[in-house]
């Protein structure tokens, strides 16, 4: 691919507020992505995300204002790490922002938690986080780089 064409892709992707992903030199194995300013989406689909990227063994680098919502799973990736002053949000599982059946919402609950590294932020979230279904809980790139995460 191009400087040009990877420039662009790279321009469209950061317009629409998603990752992008970027080759890496042709003597590594692998991708890097970056994700940069993502508000969520449908856990389902995030989850299939984090196993495809888990199974390329990609690199996910977290960078930018926010990582919000389901874009928090994106931290289950083995080969992940974060800038300091991203801006990560956390709140519970919902249906398009309405509350979910109790065993739907415990099981959906779980599966976030699962992918989070560290055994902290995995309590917490189920014991505080994930009761918060407006707004989130906000934690800083910097709070989890205390916790452990890799610095970008």
């Amino acid at each position: 691919m191009s400087v040009r064409s990877l420039a662009a892709r790279a321009a469209a992707c950061a317009l629409a507020g998603a990752l992008w992903f970027v080759p890496i030199d042709s003597q590594a194995q692998g991708t890097v992505v970056v994700v940069r300013n993502d508000r969520g989406g449908l856990l389902a689909e995030r989850m299939r995300e984090v196993a495809r990227l888990r199974a390329q063994d990609a690199r996910v680098e977290i960078r930018g204002r926010v990582c919000l919502s389901s874009c928090t799973m994106f931290l289950g990736v083995e080969n992940v790490c974060v800038e300091p002053d991203v801006t990560f949000g956390f709140h519970g599982p919902t249906s398009y922002g309405r509350p979910l059946a109790p065993e739907r919402f415990e099981a959906w609950s779980r599966i976030m938690a699962a992918h989070y590294p560290d055994e902290r932020l995995r309590d917490w979230f189920l014991e505080t986080g994930r009761h918060r279904i407006r707004g989130y809980y906000r934690v800083s790139g910097e709070q989890l780089i205390r916790m452990g995460m890799p610095r970008c």
